[in-house]
């Protein structure tokens, strides 16, 4: 059990981030998102020179004056400037859930574009760290071909055990978990709804184990709630789920100003 350097310095989740001073805190992955996870992705997609769209839903009563218009920002989305991969944002959009987790990104790439569908997609929920998807954006804009898969899954394993995590001992070479055994990766079947172009997701029989994708997931308290959830199709290339992995799980502090409840006493803390 890790505590705070600090503890004279608490954190008091509840608060806005405004009032909170900022602290240095780690590990990465137990320090939620600061409650900034779309503008942290959203500030770095801007810099990437990506287009920025509003879709906005809302109900226009009769004779209405406009300043009564009930608008709701539904789902914002950031397309590339070669259309070949895009982020949406969907919090606001009542989104389907990851481990019990409303999904904030869902992150998606074609190989070209005379087809609309996705060739893989990637989700996150909300209290990722948002430098793990910062990062995996930043490799996914540089990837010439963002579809092409590269890499071997081992590369995904070799990232985050160079910070120390440990192999699974029953899946050495599909899973791992940080020293606390409070988060994971894992090299497996892929939830429901998840959208790839992997062909054998639509031809795998009701008792067949479908193609294999990555996990990640923290999970403070062993049968409690999870703290965040990720999930990357099959068809995600390897070389970006290890950028995500590697990110995660840096030693590396991250400033937060507002930390969650569940890993508060797990985490180190030093006034920024």
């Amino acid at each position: 059990m890790e505590a705070p350097l600090y503890p004279d310095y608490p954190f008091d989740p509840s608060a806005p981030g405004g009032g909170q001073p900022a602290f240095w805190v780690g590990p990465r992955h137990l320090a939620g998102d600061d409650g900034r996870l779309y503008d942290a992705v959203a500030d770095t997609l801007s810099g990437l020179g990506w287009t920025s769209l509003t879709i906005v839903r809302g109900r226009h009563e009769p004779d209405e004056a406009p300043e009564d218009r009930q608008v709701l920002r539904s789902t914002a989305l950031h397309i590339s400037p070669d259309a070949l991969r895009w982020a949406q944002w969907s919090l606001a959009d009542e989104p389907f859930h990851l481990g019990d987790l409303p999904i904030t990104w869902q992150i998606s790439a074609r190989a070209n574009t005379t087809s609309p569908l996705p060739s893989w997609s990637s989700y996150f929920t909300t209290d990722v760290p948002g430098e793990a998807v910062t990062d995996f954006l930043v490799a996914l804009d540089a990837r010439d071909e963002p579809a092409m898969p590269l890499a071997s899954p081992g590369l995904v394993l070799d990232a985050v055990t160079a910070h120390g995590w440990l192999r699974d001992i029953d899946q050495p070479n599909a899973a791992a978990t940080d020293p606390t055994f409070t988060s994971h990766i894992s090299l497996g079947e892929v939830p429901p709804l998840i959208q790839d172009a992997d062909p054998r997701i639509l031809t795998a029989e009701p008792d067949e184990t479908g193609p294999a994708g990555w996990q990640a997931w923290a999970e403070p308290v062993l049968g409690a709630p999870c703290l965040w959830a990720a999930s990357f199709g099959s068809s995600v290339p390897h070389d970006l789920v290890a950028v995500f992995a590697a990110s995660l799980s840096s030693t590396a502090p991250v400033l937060r100003r507002v930390l969650p409840a569940a890993t508060l006493e797990r985490l180190l803390q030093a006034p920024a």
